[in-house]
């Protein structure tokens, strides 16, 4: 008896020291961290090493997003709601527009005895007004009959109907991700190098048309200029929704302040223009005239992660404005996973982004097409949410905010650059990803942060 327990014993013991040497040998990537700035490092298709600014020391505020398609959620909402009136593409695509309401854009504004003989002979209200455009609502009349109505008037220049735009994001399960502190994104386009060359610059104003951001966030509060709430026509875009803050947060979250994540920019300010509401889309209207606004108020780059599949001359004009003040436009391709055009991804004077996933392929809900100019990480992205919160999304819509980001770097490095410069560096230094050269899933590549700062930069000497 002596003799086994001895041996057990043994046994034992020694099972033990290997369980505890095997600690040791064996890498822990999810918790090695460097006491001092608390990265950690993981494994990358792109870069061999993936580094993240900062652990989350407060877990109550990371959100846990459910696995259903937010964007469906929205769509299921507008198909059962009276007011809108769906337009079905194709199996996988579909529109809406408000109905009984269109968008006038006249030659030449019309007197007030014109306005009320209209709104008599339509049966209607002035909703809106923009320079020379005008929404109006009829009580009686359909929408296609309010077109024919202003298509017969010599004053008309044209109408359409008032669209709505929604938000190109997904809602994929993000599990571990954000508590690993893997912002995987950020390597894949080699951020961490560009930054070496320049983390941004505060004159250099980014703004991001969405449903507002988040006016308290840590991680935003200090990198917010002025905005616009296109909805209440105020000075208060704070989000109600989360979409436009998780947009912001991967553009310019604050990095080195031991909250949150790290964005693509640590000093551009984002300009929050609130053009959608708390269920996710807003109107043609509304996102023109929050394009407008940021042109005359200053933006250098604005980002539009939405979309519709109807071409909008109202929003095309605003589109051309913008381009015409040198503004970069940068918009997300959409989540259906079809090659029909997404607008405003669609206008060629619009920076068109798909979405690749942390494997280098195309994500699976990402649109494709000729009209596709770029491609940027956009799977389970982890980033700021309202109400101070943090969480992981997935769609277009976190893949567009990244270049968005690479635009303020490359205008920080070199502010004289057109936008069509911008443009053309964005494009011509990216990662080819796919078949050999431009293709129909990631456009010219995957962009690359250091190659296009190394371009600006050589453009400045």
């Amino acid at each position: 008896m002596t003799k086994l327990r001895k041996s057990l014993l043994v046994t034992v013991s020694v099972l033990i020291l290997l369980s505890i040497g095997l600690l040791f040998i064996v890498p822990n990537t999810r918790n090695k961290e460097n006491p001092e700035n608390k990265t950690v490092a993981v494994e990358n298709k792109f870069n061999p090493t993936i580094t993240n600014v900062q652990n989350v020391k407060n877990e109550k505020n990371v959100l846990q997003i459910n696995s259903l398609s937010m964007g469906q959620t929205i769509k299921n909402q507008l198909k059962n709601d009276p007011s809108v009136f769906l337009i079905k593409h194709n199996e996988k695509t579909e529109s809406h527009y408000i109905k009984k309401e269109v968008n006038v854009t006249f030659k030449t504004l019309p007197s007030t005895k014109e306005i009320k003989r209209i709104t008599q002979e339509t049966n209607g209200t002035i909703i809106k007004k923009l320079n020379s455009t005008i929404v109006f609502r009829s009580n009686t009349l359909s929408t296609k009959e309010l077109i024919e109505y202003f298509n017969r008037q010599a004053m008309v220049e044209f109408a359409e109907p008032n669209y709505l735009y929604l938000q190109n994001q997904i809602g994929l399960p993000n599990d571990l991700l954000y508590r690993e502190q893997y912002q995987w994104n950020l390597s894949a386009i080699q951020a961490e190098a560009g930054w070496d060359i320049t983390k941004g610059d505060e004159h250099i104003i980014i703004a991001v048309i969405d449903t507002g951001v988040d006016l308290d966030h840590p991680d935003l509060r200090r990198r917010i200029t002025n905005g616009y709430n296109v909805l209440l026509n105020n000075n208060f875009p704070d989000d109600d929704n989360g979409h436009g803050t998780h947009v912001a947060g991967i553009i310019a979250s604050e990095t080195n302040n031991h909250e949150g994540v790290a964005g693509i920019t640590w000093y551009n300010k984002i300009m929050p223009i609130k053009a959608m509401g708390a269920e996710g889309h807003g109107t043609t209207f509304d996102i023109a005239k929050g394009i407008f606004w940021a042109v005359d108020h200053g933006a250098d780059v604005i980002n539009m992660s939405l979309g519709n599949y109807q071409h909008s001359s109202l929003l095309k004009g605003a589109i051309d404005y913008a381009y015409s003040k040198n503004v970069v436009l940068i918009a997300a391709a959409g989540n259906e996973n079809t090659m029909q055009p997404s607008y405003p991804a669609a206008f060629s004077k619009v920076l068109s982004v798909a979405a690749v996933s942390y494997t280098g392929q195309r994500a699976p809900f990402s649109n494709y097409g000729d009209y596709i100019d770029v491609a940027a990480p956009g799977v389970q992205i982890p980033s700021a949410y309202f109400n101070q919160q943090y969480a992981a999304l997935s769609g277009t819509s976190m893949a567009s905010p990244h270049v968005a980001g690479l635009a303020g770097l490359l205008l920080s490095v070199n502010p004289n650059l057109t936008n069509q410069e911008v443009i053309d560096i964005i494009k011509n230094s990216t990662y080819d990803l796919g078949i050999p050269g431009t293709d129909h899933e990631f456009g010219s590549g995957l962009i690359n942060v250091k190659n296009g700062l190394e371009d600006a930069q050589s453009k400045r000497q």
